[in-house]
């Protein structure tokens, strides 16, 4: 059992290697966006105060996210937990730690999936994904076997993300060195980063990070 964050900007593979840690070693993952988007419709107390505020259309806060986290916390994970788009700046990575601290457990594994940022900008301006179910694929290194149609459930419904473009990227590439990768030396003084190739091919990377996890 471990719990993991994946460090890493925009299109680096967090979400697929992630989605493979859960498939192969029962981990949960922990994607904000997820979360926000369940609590909003759960009905809770920490859901309606979700809901209230995305309804205004504000930010919600780092204490509300942290109430989600620990929320998700108290259930099981027989393989730990991926931290997926958190924390994202320094006060939450503090908050985090609290957390965990107050909770009796702690992180196994910081990993920073490291990319070249013009090969990252090719990958993702290529890269789109079945609107079934889920699959990704890409232009020039993973086309569909047959064009416009699903290799594994056979829709034909496929999508690109409106912020795929290398203009939006490259914004959200700023955002993320500006704001996210400050974490980086954060947990490099805690002793506790690890890097791999984000660039590498999927397996590769996916071996690569289970050598990390299974170290400690």
């Amino acid at each position: 059992m471990a719990n993991i964050i994946l460090l890493g900007p925009p299109g680096a593979g967090k979400g697929t290697q992630s989605k493979r840690l859960v498939d192969e070693r029962a981990m949960v993952q922990l994607s904000t966006g997820d979360m926000l988007r369940e609590a909003k419709t759960s009905g809770t107390e920490m859901g309606k105060r979700v809901a209230a505020v995305m309804e205004r259309g504000e930010l919600v806060t780092d204490e509300i996210v942290i109430g989600l986290i620990e929320e998700k916390l108290k259930g099981a994970a027989a393989g730990g937990f991926i931290f997926d788009g958190f924390p994202r700046t320094l006060k939450q990575a503090d908050a985090l730690g609290d957390l965990l601290a107050r909770m009796g457990q702690g992180l196994d594994a910081v990993i920073e999936m490291q990319v070249d940022d013009a090969a990252l900008v090719a990958r993702i301006t290529g890269r789109y994904t079945c609107g079934n179910c889920g699959e990704v694929y890409h232009d020039t290194t993973r086309p569909t076997k047959v064009a416009g149609t699903c290799d594994v459930c056979g829709s034909h419904d496929m999508k690109r993300r409106a912020d795929d473009n290398e203009d939006a990227l490259k914004t959200r590439l700023m955002e993320y060195y500006k704001k996210t990768s400050p974490l980086i030396g954060y947990y490099y003084a805690k002793g506790g980063l690890s890097t791999v190739d984000g660039l590498a091919e999927m397996d590769a990377v996916a071996t690569a990070i289970a050598k990390v996890l299974d170290r400690n």
